[in-house]
């Protein structure tokens, strides 16, 4: 588990930011996909006992999902302390999700909403997840695709290239709906689908967007990232491309959030 690929990301910063995003805390995307979870974890006829809140935020899906009928215990756990103290009861434990630090078969339900786009080893987490499950045990799990914020991203570039003449990486990779479908196949779940939907905010400006993304902790964790922040020059210049080239009759521009979702089964002990 010390393949390159972790280094994407950098692991220190990402659980700063979280840690940061706790003192403030935008919760609304965080809930409504935790609600969307639940939903279709209510087709789902089965008893889970054992249950794995993985990348918990805020702690909101951890609660709800004590609160069903046959669950027994709720893990709730996030990199970040910040967020794991607003939690006021339950089992909570520090941990990433390149490094699940479960033993075999311990969970009957692992649940994810919005943190797995930030494994640097999205195959390795996979396996650990499922490695983490009883036989027969249910993996759901949310997170960011490769569509979301591409409209912050092209004005990002394009006001970096006119500003500075240059280009960094300020919004992260994603992955593809289809590279996730192939990837749980690979990872050896049973039962595997996955889908995508899309979810627009509005925002008054570009500022106000980034200002939620630093509420939720998604903002810039590459490891290849600049470590200045952005010119005033290159930040105006990004707000005036983003309303020109994406403003609403309202005066409002908007924010894509592909939102990818995954189920699939530990494979039962028969097999």
């Amino acid at each position: 588990m010390t393949s390159e690929p972790i280094l994407l990301f950098d692991r220190r910063a990402w659980r700063l930011h979280r840690d940061r995003a706790a003192r403030r805390c935008v919760k609304f995307l965080h809930s409504e996909i935790g609600d969307r979870l639940l939903e279709r974890l209510d087709d789902i006829a089965a008893p889970f006992p054992e249950v794995l809140d993985l990348g918990t935020h805020h702690g909101a899906l951890a609660q709800a999902l004590s609160h069903r009928p046959g669950v027994e215990r709720v893990v709730a756990a996030d990199p970040s302390v910040g967020f794991l103290a607003k939690l006021a009861e339950g089992m909570l434990v520090a941990a990433d999700p390149d490094f699940v630090p479960f033993r075999d078969r311990s969970f009957d339900l692992v649940v994810s909403a919005l943190t797995l786009h930030w494994a640097g080893d999205l195959p390795g987490a996979l396996v650990q997840i499922r490695r983490a499950l009883k036989p027969g045990g249910l993996f759901l799990a949310a997170m960011l695709g490769g569509s979301s914020l591409v409209e912050l991203r092209t004005v990002l570039i394009e006001a970096e290239l006119i500003e500075e003449g240059g280009a960094s990486p300020r919004v992260s990779p994603a992955a593809e709906l289809g590279d996730v479908a192939g990837l749980l196949l690979r990872t050896g779940f049973a039962m595997p689908v996955a889908d995508a939907e899309k979810i627009t905010v509005t925002y008054p400006d570009a500022l106000a967007l980034m200002r939620d993304l630093r509420g939720m902790g998604e903002t810039n964790s590459l490891s290849a990232r600049r470590r200045t922040p952005l010119r005033r020059a290159t930040l105006a210049r990004a707000t005036v491309l983003y309303a020109e080239r994406f403003g609403r009759s309202d005066d409002r521009i908007p924010a894509t959030f592909e939102i990818l979702f995954l189920t699939g089964r530990a494979p039962a002990a028969s097999r």
